[in-house]
């Protein structure tokens, strides 16, 4: 799950972020309302949480500007129940009071998760089955013992086979915009995942298709 947090306090967007992505999620982080707009028309978010007290603009009017937006929290220290009420009529799905419980707000966007019934659903291809809510992978009954990117990686082949996947595309859904990716990390993480899938006796595996991407085919 790929999120977007919009906070101008350095301490708390920074301890949102690492919070976050110890817990598989991939976390990009906004300071302003017009550099949320920019990692917003370039970048697909799952969800994000927004501070509607930003430097350049209202958190609302930031909100209530972006057409085709992702699932939305707002963190905010504004408890008045109006401001309560106009959030939400304003299209954020849930409003949570600073200081807040980082475990809550954790729970509160796997709630929004689950409420789409596509990213639920458990995947499966041949003999491996995939919980995209835990990001938990199954070869028969055996668990797959998969790091984070590893898990994600097979999520988003799963979810496009028979079609294939293509790198760049890869490369966005698994690194934040702040990380060094290096030419041959995709590859790295492609080749890991095969090796394993082969141990455990999967009846998938990762091909490439050379110049595209990679995809999810039957080892027949």
């Amino acid at each position: 799950m790929r999120l977007l947090v919009v906070e101008d306090h350095a301490p708390l967007s920074e301890l949102l972020q690492q919070h976050l992505q110890r817990y598989g999620f991939v976390v990009d982080v906004a300071a302003s309302g017009s550099a949320a707009l920019e990692l917003i028309a370039h970048t697909h978010y799952d969800a994000w949480i927004l501070d509607l007290g930003l430097p350049d603009m209202d958190g609302m009017q930031l909100l209530q500007g972006i057409a085709a937006r992702p699932p939305c929290i707002i963190l905010s220290a504004r408890d008045a129940i109006t401001s309560r009420i106009a959030g939400l009529n304003a299209g954020a799905d849930d409003y949570m009071l600073k200081p807040i419980d980082m475990q809550e707000l954790e729970a509160r966007l796997r709630a929004i998760w689950r409420r789409t019934a596509q990213q639920t659903a458990i995947l499966n291809h041949g003999n491996l089955s995939f919980i995209p809510e835990s990001l938990q992978a199954l070869v028969g009954q055996q668990p797959l013992d998969l790091p984070r990117r590893e898990a994600m990686l097979l999520e988003a082949l799963l979810r496009s086979s028979p079609r294939a996947v293509i790198k760049d595309y890869l490369e966005d859904a698994l690194y934040t915009n702040h990380e060094a990716v290096t030419p041959n990390a995709i590859e790295a993480l492609v080749s890991r995942l095969r090796r394993k899938l082969k141990v455990a006796g999967a009846t998938i595996r990762v091909d490439t298709i050379r110049g595209i991407g990679y995809r999810l085919v039957a080892d027949v």
